[in-house]
């Protein structure tokens, strides 16, 4: 990994459906903090309308497990059977080079690895939702997923939501505008305290 590297890392991690992805991409748009999307690489197939290489970096479960054995990941999981999901070392390299600070939208252990990496320079951040019941609804409203695939995701969700003590701050989505707010804040903040 590239030595000369002074920025931040943030990290968002949630159960899915939890609201971390309209998060992060609500603070890329705020330009004042110099942000770049971590793309992750995954070798589940594309949901909905995903673009290779804007959402994801889709690859063969075989290419990921190359990588894998080559070294070429920060961090990866394999999340739920033959879904992998990784950060390659070569994404946070290209946001580095352009002097950026690295967002992440991440699932809990891949966040939590790359804080324990980067202790000092993450900000690794829990986004909680109303409830595992509310969970299940934005999932179905989501209607990409079969009931079983859905019901794995409930019964991680559970799991994940005891890790939350184990990041730097929570915030609790059960208002949108006051989660993106606090968002806001705590990237600023942080940002701020190198200065």
């Amino acid at each position: 990994m590239a030595k000369e590297f002074k920025g931040k890392l943030f990290v968002f991690s949630a159960p899915s459906g939890s609201g971390k992805t309209t998060i992060v991409r609500h603070l890329l748009t705020q330009e004042k903090f110099g942000l770049a999307f971590s793309i992750s690489a995954t070798s589940r197939a594309p949901r909905g309308e995903e673009i290779n290489g804007l959402d994801y970096y889709f690859i063969s479960r075989e290419e990921f497990i190359k990588k894998i054995k080559n070294d070429e990941f920060l961090e990866w999981e394999e999340v739920y059977r033959d879904n992998f999901y990784g950060t390659l070392k070569s994404e946070v390299e290209r946001i580095w080079s352009q002097g950026k600070h690295v967002i992440f939208d991440i699932d809990v252990a891949g966040g939590l690895r790359i804080k324990k990496k980067f202790p000092k320079e993450t900000l690794a951040v829990f986004v909680k939702p109303p409830s595992v019941d509310e969970l299940k609804i934005r999932l179905k409203k989501r209607k990409t997923e079969s009931e079983d695939k859905i019901n794995m995701r409930i019964a991680k969700a559970s799991v994940e939501l005891a890790t939350a003590p184990q990041f730097d701050k929570i915030i609790k989505n059960y208002e949108l505008d006051i989660a993106l707010k606090e968002a806001e804040e705590l990237v600023g903040n942080f940002i701020d305290l190198e200065k």
